[in-house]
C-alpha cells in the first residue's frame, strides 16, 4: 500500500500489497467488535480503519452497528452489520459461520478482534479459513467465575496480541502464558492537532460554559468517563465535599478552600444507568454539594471541555488497561490527577506530568486537587507543558496507527507459517 495522508499525519510504513499471496490485490483487514456506539475501543477501531484506508488497504468493520458507523465510513472503511453484540454460545457459533462467509467473500487477509465474544466467532472463522488472526487486549477482564479465564483466553490467541499498556502485557503473560515475543505493547493515542490548547476558540469555551451552567469565575474539576461505579464518581463527590468544607450537609468551618467557587463536572453518558446517575445526585445532596455538581452527559467537543477544566481527574477504583482521557487532558496541557493503578501509572509521571493518588481515597484526592489549585500560574504552565510534551513523544494516534500497521505487516509476512 502507498500512504495517502500528508506527511504530518500519515503512517510511515505502508501495509504492503506484496505481502498478499496474489501480489496484486490490496490486503483486506476485517476488524470485529460488538457494536459502534461509544468508547475507546470504538474510537481505536475508527482510527485503524483510517490508517488501513490511507495505506491503500481495504478496511472492513463488522459489528452490530451504532452511531459511530458513519465515522467508520468517513474514515474510508466499510461496515458489515452482524449480531456480534451477544455472548450467547449458540449465537457465537452462528456468528462464526457468518464471519467465515464474509472472510471468503471479501478475501480477507487478517481478522483483528477487539472484544471477547466477537473474538471467539472470529477465531473459529479464522481456523476454518486459514486467515491470520490478531487480537487487541483492551481490558482488564475479571476472572471471578471458574470459566472466565478460558472465556478471556481468546484475547490471548492472536498470532500477535496487542496490549494497550505494559500493565496489560504483564497480565496476559501471567494469566495466559503468552510469550513476550507474541505481544506488542501499543498504547492508544491522541491527535495532537485536535487536542491542542491553542486551537480551542473562546466561543467554544463560552458555549460549554453556558451548557454546563457554570458560575462566572468558577473553578472546574472535571471527570471525563461514562457513568459507571468503578470510574470513581462517588470518590470525586466526597472529595468535593471535603474541599468546600461540607460534611453530611453541614458546613465545617475552616475547611473551605478560600476564594474558590468549585464545581465538579461529570462528563460522560450514563448509557442507560439512570439509577446510578440518580444515586450520585443523592450523594451530593446528602453531602451538601448538589449545587456544585454537574452531570452533563456526552460532550461533542472534548478538547474544549478539557481546556475549560482547571483540574482533570481520573478516579477509577479498578485498574484500567490504558485510560485515554488522561492523555487527552495532558495533550491539552491540563493538570491531571490520576488513580495510582493500571495504565495511568505509565502515562502520568508523578509530580512531573501530573499527580497520582491512591485509588478510592477521597481525602488524598481532595488534598491533591487543593495542591494543584494552589500552584502558581508559572508552575501550572510548566506542569501542563511537560504533560503535553510527553504525549507528543509517546502517545499520538499516528504512533498507534504505525505500530498497528507494523503488526499487520508482520503477520502477512509469515505467509503460510
Amino acid at each position: 500500500m502507498t500512504a495517502a495522508r500528508p506527511p504530518e499525519s500519515e503512517p510511515s510504513e505502508a501495509l504492503s500489497a506484496a505481502s498478499q499471496p496474489s501480489g496484486s490485490r490490496r490486503p483486506v483487514v476485517l476488524q470485529v467488535l460488538p457494536e459502534l456506539e461509544t468508547g475507546g475501543v470504538e474510537r481505536s477501531t475508527v482510527e485503524i480503519t483510517q490508517a488501513i484506508a490511507d495505506a491503500e488497504g481495504v478496511a472492513l468493520v463488522a459489528s452490530a452497528g451504532g452511531r459511530m458507523v458513519g465515522q467508520v465510513e468517513h474514515a474510508g472503511g466499510r461496515h458489515i452489520t452482524l449480531p456480534l453484540d451477544t455472548k450467547n454460545p449458540l449465537a457465537i457459533w452462528r456468528n462464526a459461520a457468518r464471519l467465515e462467509a464474509v472472510i471468503r467473500q471479501e478475501q480477507v487477509a487478517i481478522v483483528h478482534a477487539r472484544s471477547r465474544a466477537p473474538a471467539w466467532s472470529a477465531w473459529l472463522a479464522c481456523r476454518r479459513t486459514g486467515v491470520h488472526f490478531v487480537t487487541t487486549h483492551h481490558g482488564t477482564y475479571s476472572e471471578t467465575l471458574p470459566f472466565k479465564r478460558r472465556y478471556n483466553s481468546v484475547m490471548a490467541r492472536g498470532e500477535i496480541v496487542i496490549a494497550a499498556s505494559h500493565f496489560i502485557a504483564e497480565q496476559i503473560m501471567a494469566q495466559h502464558g503468552v510469550a513476550a515475543s507474541r505481544i506488542r505493547v501499543i498504547p492508544r493515542g491522541v491527535d495532537p492537532k485536535r487536542f491542542d490548547p491553542d486551537a480551542v476558540s473562546a466561543d467554544r469555551l463560552a458555549r460549554l460554559t453556558r451548557a454546563w451552567r457554570l458560575p462566572d469565575g468558577a473553578t472546574t474539576v472535571v471527570l471525563p468517563g461514562r457513568l459507571t461505579a468503578w470510574k470513581g464518581h462517588a470518590v470525586l463527590i466526597e472529595a468535593l465535599a471535603r474541599l468546600v468544607g461540607r460534611d453530611a450537609g453541614h458546613a465545617v468551618p475552616g475547611r473551605e478552600v478560600p476564594g474558590r467557587d468549585i464545581v465538579a463536572v461529570l462528563v460522560g453518558s450514563d448509557q442507560g444507568r439512570h439509577r446510578y446517575a440518580a444515586a450520585l445526585v443523592r450523594q451530593a445532596q446528602a453531602l451538601g454539594v448538589a449545587d456544585r455538581l454537574r452531570l452533563v452527559g456526552e460532550c461533542d467537543d472534548m478538547p474544549a471541555a478539557l481546556k475549560l477544566s482547571d483540574v482533570v481527574v481520573h478516579a477509577s477504583t479498578q485498574a484500567e488497561a490504558f485510560g485515554r482521557v488522561v492523555i487527552e487532558a495532558q495533550a491539552m496541557a491540563r493538570p491531571v490527577i490520576a488513580a495510582d493503578l493500571g495504565g495511568p501509572v505509565e502515562t502520568v509521571e508523578h509530580e512531573v506530568t501530573g499527580l497520582r493518588v491512591p485509588p478510592g481515597d477521597a481525602a488524598a484526592l481532595a488534598a491533591a486537587i487543593e495542591r494543584v489549585l494552589a500552584l502558581s500560574p508559572d508552575a501550572r504552565l510548566a506542569l501542563g507543558a511537560a504533560a503535553r510534551a510527553s504525549v507528543l513523544r509517546h502517545y499520538t494516534v499516528r504512533a498507534m496507527q504505525e505500530a498497528t500497521l507494523d503488526v499487520y505487516e508482520a503477520v502477512l509476512g509469515r505467509g503460510g507459517e
